[in-house]
């Protein structure tokens, strides 16, 4: 509580919070904020995340190597990711399951997060943000 009255306090007096630093995280809450679906005989539209089955929040956890809905979701959903690499500030997540091929491009220094997941003619993109888990 402590934590969130000071929070409060300098966004009201600084006026700009400065973004989330993810360097040396292991373990990462991430939102989905824009959404859209790609279909390769027509164009891309809009959606809204759970249109398409996207959880509003996921928890990246990069030494398990899993991606994971939240309890508070109720979903019990779950994936691993078989590649992690960290390279000149930026986290990349790449994998595979049902059908579908999936990469999370994660900027350390202020946590926005890019994530596309594609199949035979259809693509998913969604932007959004990432912080520490453990805040």
């Amino acid at each position: 509580m402590k934590k969130l009255a000071i929070a409060t306090a300098g966004l009201l007096a600084g006026g700009l919070v400065q973004a989330d630093n993810l360097d040396g995280v292991d373990k990462m809450i991430c939102a989905a904020a824009q959404v859209q679906i790609c279909i390769e005989s027509d164009a891309c539209y809009a959606a809204s995340a759970a249109e398409l089955g996207v959880p509003s929040f996921v928890i990246i956890d990069t030494k398990k190597k899993t991606i994971s809905t939240t309890k508070a979701s109720a979903e019990n959903r779950s994936t691993a990711f078989s590649t992690v690499f960290k390279n000149d500030g930026i986290i990349y997540l790449q994998g595979f399951e049902g059908g579908r091929a999936f990469s999370f491009v994660i900027e350390e220094a202020g946590g926005h997060m890019t994530v596309s997941v594609a199949r035979d003619g259809v693509a998913v993109n969604v932007f959004g943000a990432c912080t520490d888990s453990d805040l």
